[in-house]
């Protein structure tokens, strides 16, 4: 089981209503909370080198990064964007495992028999032109899933990992009929 010490707290957006503030803050396995509510998949948009968002750049102060892009459909439906990114020297270390996951969830890598530290989770509102909300567009895109712009997320949340001093920052955003779901229980 995954021991996690939380290093800060994190604010509560006033404009978000109860139902996304249960999702930006549930702790534990994202992957378990989508799968009680029916079957999920992982589409890979892309992986490698690439450019940092400055979010990212100001988590991990760092320029070369190794990132995982993906699309987590929930019965089909894309229900979460995830983007994951880790400095290269700790890419060719603490998170290696990152290469192998291919279409299985990070929830494997992080929430299966780990000792972990993970900063607070901290939520965003995505702003229409920002590069969140571009990056959602053209992921929706390259994975082929036409999506309406009602269904384009409007929140998501990151959260920074710790493993042996390595640091992986994972960013989700939620589409707007996600956080209508009741958030079960997950595990750690």
């Amino acid at each position: 089981m995954s021991q996690y010490r939380y290093r800060t707290g994190a604010q509560v957006p006033r404009s978000a209503d109860t139902s996304i503030k249960a999702w930006l803050f549930a702790g534990g396995s994202l992957t378990a909370r989508l799968r009680a509510h029916g079957t999920v998949e992982v589409v890979v948009v892309r992986q490698g080198a690439l450019a940092l968002w400055l979010a990212e750049r100001r988590d991990l102060t760092c320029r070369c990064v190794y990132a995982r892009e993906v699309i987590l459909l929930l019965n089909g439906r894309a229900a979460v964007w995830a983007r994951s990114v880790t400095p290269l020297p700790a890419f060719h270390g603490a998170w290696k495992s990152l290469a192998g996951l291919g279409t299985r969830p990070l929830a494997e890598l992080l929430f299966q028999g780990r000792s972990l530290d993970r900063d607070a989770l901290v939520p965003h509102r995505l702003l229409r032109h920002g590069p969140e909300s571009r990056w959602v567009r053209q992921s929706t895109v390259v994975a082929g899933h036409v999506e309406s712009p009602l269904e384009q997320p409007t929140w998501g949340r990151s959260s920074v990992f710790w493993r042996k001093g390595q640091p992986l920052r994972v960013f989700e955003a939620f589409a707007p009929w996600v956080t209508q779901l009741p958030t079960p229980r997950a595990g750690p």
